[in-house]
């Protein structure tokens, strides 16, 4: 479990050495953003949602849905909050490169969003060994982008790039408390209370699919490459999870 949670980590740094040694154009970050929606959105469609139905536990299903668009949504509405207060406070402050300040606002918000991911990690192997390997490879696609995007940030608010990096990785370390919580507080996990927490990690992952990666795709002008992107990653994980 330990070294699967390391590898979205590790290329999430990757990511950020990346942008900060040779960003990468916006065309190319945005067919990331489609394949890795369509990685995830496949292994919802092929992994957890058999699972979820087979068990025939309604009850606990719309408990746990509910629980994660009620938990997103507000996070959302909390990391919104975060971003619009450092966008006022960085208008009255300096951007001297050489003491630029952290953007703590956008830091927090990308903290909760990797520390989120983490325990859908737990999640994803609490619901079996080859549910939590092909999340954990379309978590690793997701965080590249983060990663990238993140360092870019960094950047042009005028912090150097060996300290950009630095936070990339500082901030990449929710991810295994993430991981860590939630294949602790899982581990053994049955019947309704497995139920619950697989419907909790249905409702999160599709929400990270519709609400997150599509949504900065987006702001690309979408050509038809893009949009296959998407179809590619889903059905190269669907034929994974038919042959592994």
């Amino acid at each position: 479990m330990l070294g699967f949670a390391l590898l979205p980590a590790v290329v999430m740094i990757a990511g950020a050495a990346l942008a900060v040694w040779r960003a990468p154009g916006p065309k190319l970050r945005s067919a990331i953003l489609h394949f890795a929606a369509g990685v995830i959105f496949s292994v919802v469609a092929v992994e957890l949602l058999p699972d979820i139905v087979q068990h025939h536990a309604p009850y606990e299903v719309a408990l746990g849905f509910g629980l994660g668009v009620a938990v997103m949504l507000g996070l959302r509405y909390f990391t919104q909050h975060l971003e619009k207060q450092e966008s006022a406070n960085s208008t009255l402050t300096s951007t001297d490169t050489s003491t630029a300040p952290l953007p703590w606002g956008l830091l927090v918000a990308i903290g909760i969003d990797i520390f989120i991911d983490g325990l859908l990690l737990g999640i994803g192997f609490a619901a079996g060994a080859k549910e939590g390997t092909l999340l954990a490879i379309a978590l690793t696609l997701e965080l590249l982008s983060l990663g990238l995007a993140t360092a870019v940030e960094l950047r042009q608010g005028g912090h150097g790039k060996v300290r950009a990096v630095a936070i990339v990785a500082g901030t990449s370390l929710m991810l295994l408390l993430g991981a860590g919580i939630g294949t602790t507080v899982l581990r053994g996990a049955t019947g309704n209370l497995l139920e619950l927490v697989l419907s909790f990690g249905l409702a999160a992952l599709l929400f990270l699919v519709t609400e997150e990666l599509l949504t900065e795709a987006h702001e690309e002008t979408e050509t038809p490459l893009l949009t296959l992107s998407f179809f590619v990653g889903f059905l190269l994980f669907l034929l994974l999870g038919m042959v592994a």
